[in-house]
C-alpha cells in the first residue's frame, strides 16, 4: 500500500470510530431514562434526547457529538494534514448516522456537520449555527432549520476557502445530511412536520 494513502484511510477510521460513539443513547442510559431508541423517531441525535424533557442532557448531546467529530478532525489534521481531517469529517459523519454498534442505525447528522465545519472552516460553522438559529427560532422546525443551514454551508465554504476539495467535502456532508432527513423532507412537503419541542416524531 502505498505510503500516502495508509494516513488517508486512518483518518476515515478514526473518523468513523470517534463519530460512532453514540453519546445520546449513553447519556440517556446513564440518567436512568431508559434506550433512546424506543423514544420519538428513536434516532441517537440532541433532537431525540429533547423529547425526553432533559433539556441538560439534550445540549449535553448536541456538545459531545459536535467534540466528537472535531477531535477527529483536529487529530488528523494534526498528523496527517488537511486532506486528511477532511476524510476525518467524512468518517465521522458516517459513524454517527450508521454506527456498527448499533446496527447502522444512528443520527441524523446536524451536532456532527456543526463540529465539522467549526474545525474545517470556523467561519462557515458560525454561519452554520446562525442559519439553523434564525430558521429554528423563526419557523420552530428543527429540521428545516438544519435543511436550510447545510444547503448554504457549501456555498459559503466556497466564498471563505480558495480549496475545492472543502467544498466538495462540506457539499458531500450536506448530501448526506439531507439523505439522512429524507423522511423529514417528505413530511415538510406535506406539511406535517412538527415544531421544536413536539410530541411526533422528527
Amino acid at each position: 500500500m502505498p505510503t500516502d494513502i495508509l494516513p488517508l484511510i486512518l483518518a476515515l477510521v478514526l473518523g468513523y470510530l470517534c463519530g460512532s460513539v453514540p453519546f445520546g443513547l449513553i447519556l440517556t442510559g446513564a440518567a436512568g431514562l431508559g434506550d433512546i431508541r424506543s423514544i420519538g423517531s428513536g434516532n441517537i441525535g440532541a433532537t431525540n434526547v429533547l423529547r425526553t424533557g432533559n433539556k441538560t442532557l439534550a445540549a449535553a448531546t448536541l456538545v459531545l457529538d459536535a467534540l466528537k467529530a472535531a477531535v477527529a478532525i483536529l487529530v488528523a489534521r494534526y498528523f496527517w494534514g488537511d486532506d486528511a481531517a477532511m476524510l476525518a469529517a467524512v468518517g465521522a459523519f458516517f459513524g454517527h448516522c450508521f454506527p456498527v454498534w448499533l446496527g447502522f442505525k444512528g443520527g441524523k447528522g446536524v451536532a456532527v456537520m456543526i463540529g465539522s465545519l467549526l474545525s474545517l472552516s470556523w467561519p462557515v460553522g458560525l454561519i452554520f449555527c446562525a442559519v439553523w438559529l434564525l430558521i429554528g427560532f423563526t419557523r420552530k422546525i428543527s429540521s428545516l432549520a438544519a435543511l436550510t443551514a447545510a444547503a448554504t454551508a457549501p456555498i459559503f465554504t466556497y466564498v471563505f476557502n480558495d480549496n475545492i476539495w472543502l467544498t466538495f467535502t462540506v457539499a458531500a456532508l450536506a448530501l448526506l445530511l439531507f439523505y439522512q432527513h429524507r423522511e423529514n423532507i417528505s413530511r415538510l412537503i406535506k406539511g406535517t412536520e412538527p415544531t421544536i419541542g413536539g410530541k411526533k416524531a422528527a
